[in-house]
This record gives C-alpha cells, sequence and structure tokens, in this order.
C-alpha cells in the first residue's frame, strides 16, 4: 500500500495491546494526541475506521489485517537488520503462536527446546480451543497456529502434523462408583465429566462415537486447562477425554484407568503458517513441525 506510514501501524497494535490510547502514548513515549492523530491518519489512507472505539478498543476488519501485515514485518525486519549490521548481540524476538491446550502439555515444547537454547526467542503463546486458534492468524494476535481446520487462511498454508488420541480416564475408585454397570445413558448422566469449554466438542464426540450416547442434560467441569484434566480425573472427581501422550505414566502406576480399552478418538491437527515466511519463523515451523509428525505418529500407530 503506498503512502502507508509503520509509526501510524505501531500506534494501533500498541492501543490494542494495551487497551487505550493513553497507555499507548505512555508505552511510545508520545502524547495521547499524537497516538489519535496517527489512528486517524491511518484511517484516511485506508478510507475506513481501523479500530471501534470501545472500552477497551477493538479493531476492525481492516485494522485485523494491518495489524497481520505489521506483525509480520516486524519480525522480519527483527531478523534481518542484526544481520545486516553484524550484530551478534541481536534483541529477543517474539513469535506469537496459538495453539490448543493439548499440543501445548504434550508435545509442542520438547519440539522448540533446541531452538529455544539456540536462539534469542521469546515465546508468546496464546492458548485456544483447536476449533478456534485459526483465528489468531486472522485478527493478528499470532502468525501460526495449531488448527484441527485443514483449509489454510489466504497467504498461508497449513501441513498435517498428526493425529493426537484421545482415550477416556478416570480413577478406579470413580469407576466404581459410576460405571460399575458400564458406560450408558444413565451412568453418563450421574457421572461428572471435564471439557476445556462450553466450544469443545470432543468428549461428546468419543461418547457418541462409541456408545451412540447423547450428552444432554450431563454433568461438566468446564477446566481451561489439561494438566488440570488429569489431576481431576486422579482426584477420582471427574472423568475425561484426555491425550494418550499424557497418560501413560498414570496408567502404568494404576492411579488412572482406561474406561473404554480399545476405543479412542483421533483428532488432525495442521500447522498453518504465512507462505512469506522465512528466518527464524520458518526454524519454528520446521522444528513444530518434524517433531510433531514424528510425535503423534508415534502416538497414532501404538493403538493400531
Amino acid at each position: 500500500m503506498r503512502g502507508l506510514d509503520y509509526r501510524w501501524l505501531e500506534a494501533l497494535d500498541q492501543v490494542i495491546a494495551h487497551g487505550g490510547f493513553e497507555p499507548a502514548a505512555d508505552k511510545l513515549c508520545i502524547t495521547q494526541s499524537a497516538v489519535s492523530q496517527r489512528i486517524k491518519q491511518l484511517e484516511k489512507l485506508t478510507a475506513q475506521p481501523v479500530l471501534v472505539r470501545s472500552s477497551p478498543p477493538k479493531a476492525t476488519l481492516a485494522g485485523k489485517k494491518l495489524l497481520r501485515l505489521y506483525r509480520q514485518v516486524t519480525l522480519l525486519e527483527n531478523e534481518l537488520l542484526p544481520e545486516l549490521a553484524g550484530d551478534s548481540e541481536q534483541e529477543m524476538i517474539t513469535v506469537s503462536l496459538a495453539t490448543n491446550a493439548d499440543s501445548l502439555a504434550t508435545w509442542l515444547l520438547p519440539a522448540l527446546e533446541d531452538l529455544m537454547r539456540q536462539q534469542r526467542i521469546e515465546l508468546d503463546l496464546i492458548v485456544d480451543n483447536e476449533l478456534l486458534t485459526l483465528d489468531k492468524i486472522r485478527t493478528g494476535e499470532a502468525i501460526a497456529a495449531i488448527s484441527s481446520e485443514p483449509s489454510p487462511l489466504p497467504g498461508c498454508q497449513a501441513d498435517l502434523l498428526g493425529m493426537m488420541e484421545y482415550i477416556c480416564v478416570c480413577s478406579p475408585a470413580f469407576k466404581t462408583r459410576f460405571f460399575a454397570d458400564g458406560i450408558n445413558s444413565a451412568s453418563i448422566s450421574n457421572a461428572p465429566a471435564v471439557i476445556f469449554d462450553q466450544f469443545d466438542p470432543l468428549h461428546a464426540e468419543f461418547l457418541y462415537t462409541h456408545f451412540n450416547v447423547t450428552t444432554e442434560g450431563w454433568k461438566s467441569h468446564l477446566v481451561r486447562s489439561s494438566e488440570a484434566f488429569i489431576t481431576m480425573a486422579e482426584l477420582g472427581v471427574a472423568y475425561a477425554s484426555v491425550p494418550s501422550l499424557m497418560v501413560t505414566d498414570a496408567l502404568e502406576r494404576g492411579t488412572l484407568i482406561n474406561m473404554c480399552p480399545g476405543k479412542t478418538l483421533n483428532r488432525a491437527l495442521y500447522w498453518h503458517r504465512f507462505n512469506t515466511e522465512s528466518g527464524l519463523l520458518s526454524k519454528v515451523s520446521h522444528a513444530c513441525i518434524n517433531y510433531a509428525q514424528q510425535t503423534l505418529s508415534q502416538a497414532k500407530s501404538g493403538t493400531d
């Protein structure tokens, strides 16, 4: 876009990041009026609003596209300039990734371990349901995302990471209390389960797929932490559908049992990234894709 001033985009980014014009001005060390003027110049250039003046302010669709561009350019600039200047003591580079909780709890951090040791990298991990993580690329909040959606956004590509395998677990005492007569509509309606949030269909899908049981009227805890799923199941206060990767040790110790041996649910995960990625982001993608394809493939093959 001819005439685009990246100071205007920086102002937009800071207003969104810090929730208002005044904190953005403090961060940029300029006046609040100057921040407002930069936003107005951006809106004049694009001939449309880039902000919804709410509390806190929100980016419009045009604003989200501009933020996505700005964060891509910023990342590339942070990589390129120290290289051109021969500066070995380059500043930390922030990489924003949108991930589902189960990937974060299992394979994502090990995948990035070597890279974090070798590179001056700061991770900004945005955790959400895998059905919603792709929105973080749309809004410019993330430059890559782990999603169950196979179709890439315009200007992006999607690589299959593998299949995350889920099994249904509980403590031995919990099974005796609630499922002594097996899994059916009556026992399901009485036993409290754990789900990630109201948008998470995985547990309901597991029960319907293997037992043709709907989950209307069931009891469930909303817990946005994969590790807490395991803790609640081990405490005997709930049962849960969890990645098999997470419960190998618990199954061996006997603190958890597989409620439905031989019954699994596999969910495909994809790595979404920009077509134009290079440098550090390319290394991040390469590390995550390779590690996940090995790890998730092993998890899947273990049930064949």
